[in-house]
């Protein structure tokens, strides 16, 4: 059924098509992490049947001293793998009924209501994805992306893009638990986790870029820290967010959509968001209702969070 009102139809959808990129914008900026994540230049268009992250697992074996004339060795060498993710979709629409299109007539009034739409959309959009990007996978019926819990579990042994970490060492991330350590988190074991944490996850130059907490664990480090020791980063990961400094380096940042008593080391070098291409928050034509005085025009997401280096990871947990 053809829009009663073409020129109400192109307002919306002229509208939103012109959205599209803004709120892919702010769905990364409102996070600390995804903003790090962006920063690295990894947030990556996904295509094909599944996304594919590119793996270096080991190093080339054929590199040694040698003396004179000595052989050197030309094995071939399998240094590469590759993860495989599946992808997960979003959508929200922006819904005006035949009665809002009279209630509002004129093209301003249009407006004005279809900008208060979309802020609500964002709004929803946005924290759906803060609070995914900490999900293990299995919400909403196995719907949601892989966050956190997922790439960085309590459990370092389960599998993450097709790779088991049960039987591939390599491929877990560090766990502090402060119960199997016989620790009680507090103000002052805090710091202890956190040492351990990041320098099982430095290799080399390889370090954390980003550390984010819950408010508890967050808390317990704030207060653990002398007066003339609270250095705040506004710069980077921690622009515009409640942080921290950690090793002088590393912005600790509180988000309210982190697990209860979680913090996570990240390396964002190997933290990616993929999403799909042409699916980044892309507005679909608009709708009409076949029973009901109703235009719908959705907005969609489809894509998932990978990372091509569980090893670099670090959680601290109760």
């Amino acid at each position: 059924m053809a829009a009663p009102n073409s020129s109400f139809s192109d307002i919306i959808t002229t509208s939103l098509q012109g959205y599209s990129g803004t709120l892919a914008d702010n769905v990364t900026n409102h996070n600390a992490l995804l903003r790090q994540i962006k920063r690295k230049g990894n947030v990556q268009v996904a295509t094909g049947r599944t996304i594919v992250q590119e793996i270096e697992y080991t190093t080339n074996t054929t590199g040694a001293w040698y003396s004179g004339s000595e052989a050197i060795a030309t094995d071939q060498q399998d240094t590469f793998t590759a993860a495989e993710y599946n992808y997960k979709q979003l959508a929200g629409n922006v819904v005006l009924t035949g009665l809002e299109e009279i209630q509002n007539s004129g093209k301003e009034a249009v407006h004005n209501l279809l900008r208060a739409r979309i802020k609500n959309l964002e709004r929803t959009l946005i924290n759906t994805v803060a609070t995914a990007i900490y999900a293990d996978g299995t919400g909403s019926g196995g719907k949601e992306i892989g966050g956190l819990q997922l790439l960085a579990a309590d459990t370092n042994t389960n599998t993450v893009g097709g790779i088991s970490g049960n039987t591939y060492s390599w491929w877990r991330n560090y766990v502090y638990d402060f119960s199997t350590n016989g620790v009680t988190a507090s103000a002052t074991t805090i710091q202890t986790a956190m040492n351990t944490a990041w320098l099982n996850v430095v290799r080399g130059t390889d370090k954390p870029d980003i550390c984010v907490a819950d408010s508890t664990y967050y808390t317990y480090y704030w207060s653990s820290l002398q007066a003339n020791q609270r250095f705040t980063d506004d710069k980077g990961a921690g622009a515009g967010f409640t942080n921290l400094m950690y090793n002088g380096s590393c912005p600790v940042i509180y988000d309210d959509q982190c697990p209860t008593t979680h913090m996570y080391f990240l390396n964002t070098d190997f933290l990616f968001l993929r999403p799909a291409k042409g699916r980044d928050f892309k507005v679909l034509g608009e709708k009409s209702s076949v029973n009901q005085d109703a235009m719908v025009v959705p907005m969609v997401w489809a894509g998932n969070m990978t990372t091509s280096g569980r090893q670099y990871q670090a959680t601290i947990c109760a």
